[in-house]
């Protein structure tokens, strides 16, 4: 799944331990996330979006939905 939390974090200039810390999660977790290696659960996902204040969507993309 394509995201946007690497952009997402610069902005608010935070380090992936910053916004693992936020979240409650591993640094590793973040890294793999922003990395496309692990798709987050659904709990984490509201968790990030209400971290940046934006809607789940603004923050991922499902490459594999056709429209």
């Amino acid at each position: 799944m394509k995201n946007k939390l690497k952009e997402l974090r610069a902005q608010h200039n935070w380090s992936q331990q910053k916004l693992a810390t936020i979240l409650g999660v591993s640094r590793q977790t973040i890294n793999a996330i922003e990395n496309g290696r692990y798709d987050p659960s659904l709990p984490l996902a509201f968790q990030i979006s209400r971290a940046f204040g934006l809607p789940i969507e603004r923050i991922f993309d499902d490459e594999n939905h056709a429209v």
